[in-house]
């Protein structure tokens, strides 16, 4: 059986999710989470003789939100599969989030046997990109110039580029990736030089606009 750990704030999202997942013969739900530290803790608990073969894991879950959640996972058990599922189009975060780790990226608007395909594929060690991952991938390698600038961030400079531009303060975002905030200044600095901004202003409109936060 494929086990499955749910992990999304929304319960009659996780129920839709359980529902179809138990329909299929050959997987089962093992677990569910409803906050990035509960998906952690279960990750971290999992007996090594039963492990999770699939994460599902929505992109904004409280306390910490999908990118913080799955860095997490891959330092804990760097062999975990992990299917990122979104509200967001996948051309905004998809290209990171495989860089972060992740096995897959789809949109929630998907049909269900998609992300039942995906599963499958995530459960045999594979990645699995929906047409229009691979679709956003083919282009950007065609038209390299073309891509979005925040694609260009690293894994660590993304990560700390969505918090700059929710709003956290550096002394928070230090204390909760455990870095120094100077070396979260030395990330600001690299974000900004990068993406041609000047200011945390600039980034909260950039990520507005193009669908990175809500």
């Amino acid at each position: 059986m494929i086990r499955v750990l749910i992990a999304d704030d929304h319960a009659i999202v996780r129920g839709g999710f359980r529902q179809f997942v138990a329909d299929e013969p050959d997987m089962c739900v093992a677990a569910e989470a409803s906050t990035g530290d509960e998906t952690i803790r279960l990750v971290r608990e999992q007996p090594d003789d039963e492990p999770f073969d699939v994460v599902l894991l929505d992109i904004a879950m409280p306390d910490k939100n999908g990118i913080d959640t799955l860095r997490v996972i891959r330092q804990m058990r760097p062999g975990q599969g992990v299917l990122i599922l979104s509200g967001y189009p996948e051309s905004q975060y998809a290209i990171n989030l495989l860089r972060a780790g992740a096995n897959g990226y789809l949109n929630k608007d998907c049909e269900p046997d998609e992300i039942v395909r995906a599963i499958r594929s995530v459960a045999r060690g594979h990645r699995y990109l929906s047409e229009a991952v691979a679709d956003t991938l083919a282009n950007g390698l065609d038209k390299p110039a073309a891509t979005h600038p925040h694609e260009q961030l690293s894994e660590r400079e993304f990560q700390i580029f969505c918090k700059l531009a929710s709003g956290r303060i550096p002394t928070d975002i230090a204390g909760e990736l455990h870095l120094s905030v100077k070396t979260v200044s030395t990330y600001r600095a690299r974000v900004l030089e990068k993406m041609h901004m000047t200011n945390n202003a600039d980034m909260t409109y950039y990520a507005v606009k193009n669908g990175l936060i809500e």
